[in-house]
């Protein structure tokens, strides 16, 4: 299918955007905003710089991404579930998955101060080998939380380093020099977007002599992986306990067993080793995947698993309890409908399902993010700005925005904004939101 465009449907005639300019710059210089006082963001200032204070926040996060895609595959425009490519997730290898609706950019001007803020909860991503001038401009503003990469990113490990000193130096020059969170899919397996550790996938993992000690391995592998193309988080690994052999998740060999427990043990391992090897982990795909059948793919369509509430704890969610107690920094939510907890939305949009479950009845203190903005499951909630705003709404920390589209991280950020000072969403738990991932990002300075 044809790649995303990197336009807005919608031009803006010259006036209004001088128009528009002029707001921005008065709200710049002008008084606070309506978010009040928050402490300043705890940040070593690089040497070229004075240190002061930045943009108001506070705290930190959890995890990401499904997608196949293994070494020689690109991933489709959404999380882990759906990527595409050779030996990856999805009938079409290669070609992102459809956008949706045309995503537009708010008419309404956000106030400067509040767009910078939004942008602290955006990951972003883009076409090609070299990062964009446009989005090394927003890092530099300090409007970026991170950028997920794919294999179109890294065509050879040479390229992956000089692209990533780019964009790491661009946040060196942001208002906080604060480490940006760069990140990737690398479960292992089919699902690798970077070629090396670790190398078997989590069934195999699952049917090991040393079951512990190969995800150990495999966890401490990615981290090497990771590290070594200068990358700070994996989101990885996938938590799903499969139902059925030869569904969904097991089909792409992506889950390690069909016993909470096995998953909860191995699962753990892997986080353990990679988080002790200095790159998050994210867990995924809140609260489980396992019940998917073999054609049910978020990437692709909605996605309804009318599994009891006593059996979706007992199995779908008891690998997250050990997650959590082995400290996982990132939590992704899955962006299937779950009757028994929400029967009209999402769990990713779904604040019974992301504060009520995770937060309050597991306890997750972490960051907690989306899966690509882009999928086909989300199909009926509006635009890239509508499923932003949601998703945020229902307790998202992190949204990712992987359609390789600078123009779609954009909009996430600007209707983000706009929802802000509009008083749509709350700027307490916004604040507490922009906290944890800064939280996060500022702890691979003492790394």
């Amino acid at each position: 299918m044809p790649r995303p465009s990197h336009r807005s449907a919608r031009r803006t005639p010259r006036r209004p955007v001088r128009i528009a300019l002029l707001a921005l710059l008065l709200a710049a210089v002008g008084p606070a905003t309506a978010l009040g006082p928050v402490a300043p963001l705890a940040v070593q200032a690089p040497p070229d710089r004075p240190a002061g204070p930045v943009d108001p926040g506070a705290g930190t996060g959890a995890g990401t991404g499904t997608g196949a895609g293994a070494d020689t595959g690109t991933r489709t425009a959404t999380d882990s579930d759906t990527a595409t490519g050779a030996g990856a997730v999805g009938p079409n290898p290669g070609t992102p998955t459809p956008t949706g609706r045309t995503t537009d950019v708010p008419s309404t001007v956000p106030a400067a101060a509040s767009l910078r803020l939004a942008g602290r909860r955006i990951v972003y991503s883009y076409p090609g080998d070299t990062p964009p001038p446009e989005l090394l401009d927003t890092i530099r503003a300090g409007r970026a939380a991170g950028v997920i990469l794919f294999k179109e990113n890294a065509p050879s490990p040479e390229q992956l380093r000089v692209a990533v000193e780019m964009l790491k130096s661009a946040a060196q020059e942001s208002p906080s020099g604060a480490p940006l969170l760069l990140m990737t899919d690398q479960e292992g397996g089919k699902v690798r977007r970077l070629p090396g550790a670790p190398v078997h996938s989590a069934r195999q993992t699952g049917a090991a002599a040393d079951p512990a000690g190969d995800a150990a391995r495999s966890g401490a592998g990615a981290a090497g992986t990771l590290a070594d193309a200068g990358l700070n988080v994996n989101l990885a690994p996938v938590l799903d306990v499969f139902d059925a052999p030869d569904n969904f998740i097991d089909h792409f060999e992506r889950s390690y067993s069909g016993k909470p427990e096995v998953v909860a043990e191995l699962g753990t391992a892997f986080l353990a080793a990679q988080q002790q090897a200095g790159v998050a982990a994210t867990a995924k795909h809140f609260p489980g995947l396992g019940a998917a059948a073999r054609e049910e793919n978020t990437d692709e369509r909605p996605v309804v698993l009318p599994v009891p509430l006593a059996e979706l704890r007992a199995r779908g969610e008891e690998p997250y309890r050990a997650a959590i107690a082995g400290g996982v920094r990132l939590v992704m939510a899955s962006w299937a409908v779950y009757p028994a907890l929400d029967a009209d939305r999402p769990a990713g949009l779904s604040s019974a399902v992301v504060q009520g479950e995770l937060r309050r009845r597991l306890g997750f203190r972490g960051v907690t993010v989306t899966d690509a903005l882009e999928a086909g499951a989300l199909a009926a909630f509006g635009d890239t700005g509508d499923r932003a705003v949601a998703a945020a709404g229902a307790g998202m920390d992190l949204l990712l925005c992987s359609a390789r589209d600078i123009q779609q991280g954009d909009a996430a950020a600007a209707a983000l904004a706009t929802a802000l000072d509009s008083g749509r969403l709350d700027a307490g738990e916004f604040r507490s939101a922009v906290g944890r991932v800064d939280t996060l990002r500022t702890s691979f300075n003492r790394s």
